[in-house]
């Protein structure tokens, strides 16, 4: 089956296995969502990630998922696509959004790689604004 949106498609992944309240969730790996992954790392909203090349023709990337130790919330409330394949969302760094006051994040995809809205602000560097977490 072919996709015409992949990183739709890792978000609802991840959407899904919270819901589920599943620990790990496999998504087929692409260079831009290994960036992405690791991009929730570094913010803390994923446990852990392993990219097993190995399998299949792409790879696969495994995320651990993080939950609220006490209440067993998920740590990611809200993980919205905003540059669609049909509706592309370029922004300067002035423009970038600020996701709830600066407490979530936007992922930019900027000439110099993908990183968060505060990162792209901090280099002057607008791009693509490809989705948002919080």
């Amino acid at each position: 089956m072919a996709l015409t949106d992949p990183i739709a498609d890792y978000l609802t992944r991840i959407r899904n296995a919270q819901q589920a309240r599943h620990r790990v969730v496999e998504i087929p790996a692409s260079k831009l969502k290994k960036s992405m992954t690791e991009i929730l790392y570094e913010q803390g909203y994923i446990l852990k990630y392993k990219f097993d090349d190995d399998a299949g023709k792409q790879g696969i990337i495994k995320i651990a998922l993080k939950y609220n130790q006490d209440t067993k919330i998920p740590v990611i409330k809200k993980l919205g696509r905003i540059s669609k394949p049909g509706l592309r969302k370029y922004m300067r760094a002035n423009e970038l959004p600020r996701i709830i006051n600066g407490l979530g994040i936007a992922i930019v995809s900027t000439s110099k790689g993908l990183m968060t809205d505060k990162q792209a602000r901090n280099q002057n560097v607008g791009g693509e604004v490809i989705c948002y977490v919080y």
